[in-house]
């Protein structure tokens, strides 16, 4: 099985307890699929030291930091596509590097930055 990328929407299901998101989370987890979530989604996502829930679901998933030649690679994606979402771009370069699948709640959005890229990403609508 392809590693896993998540988006905010995983994320924000989580911290509402969502019990799908908790259930396929503990799945890829018992397969050994430790998923990828790119800083720019836990910054999205991240409002209060009170979401216990999420940073709970985060002890699970690798936070991949932003490091300047993705920052490089997701804004050129945005100008490839005249768009603004630094994080669906930043979620996309994470999936490429990694050769892994990107669940999301904006399939249309991610699935235009991955075609940008030229690249074969594949994109999970959640």
């Amino acid at each position: 099985m392809s590693p896993i990328v998540y988006d905010a929407a995983v994320l924000v299901a989580a911290d509402r307890n969502e019990r799908r998101a908790w259930a396929e989370h503990k799945v890829r987890l018992e397969l050994g699929i430790i998923p990828l979530v790119p800083a720019p989604v836990v910054a999205q996502v991240s409002r209060s030291p009170r979401q216990a829930q999420l940073r709970r679901f985060l002890t699970g998933c690798t936070v991949v930091p932003l490091g300047e030649a993705d920052a490089h690679e997701a804004g050129r994606l945005l100008g490839m596509t005249n768009t603004a979402d630094v994080v669906d771009a930043v979620v996309v370069t994470t999936a490429i590097r990694n050769r892994a699948t990107i669940l999301t709640s904006d399939p249309d959005d991610i699935g235009r930055l991955a075609r940008a890229s030229g690249r074969v990403v594949d994109v999970v609508a959640i």
